[in-house]
């Protein structure tokens, strides 16, 4: 099977989505020197990647998704 969508699959971009919100979660949380909002952006890239894998795992990572 041929892999030739490069990575523009709903599964890629709502992982990489989730994943880009935690690291700005996160940043903010630097920022404002508050560590419950660092830890919160911490917490949403395992959500990020447990989605990602869960979307590929029903198949919205594949061409035929759409």
């Amino acid at each position: 099977m041929a892999h030739d969508n490069h990575g523009q699959t709903p599964a890629n971009w709502t992982g990489a989505s989730i994943i880009m919100l935690a690291f700005v979660v996160g940043t903010l949380g630097v920022v404002l020197a508050q560590p419950i909002i660092f830890w919160v952006g911490v917490a949403l890239i395992p959500v990020g990647i447990g989605v990602w894998k869960v979307m590929s795992g029903m198949e919205a990572g594949s061409e035929d998704a759409g």
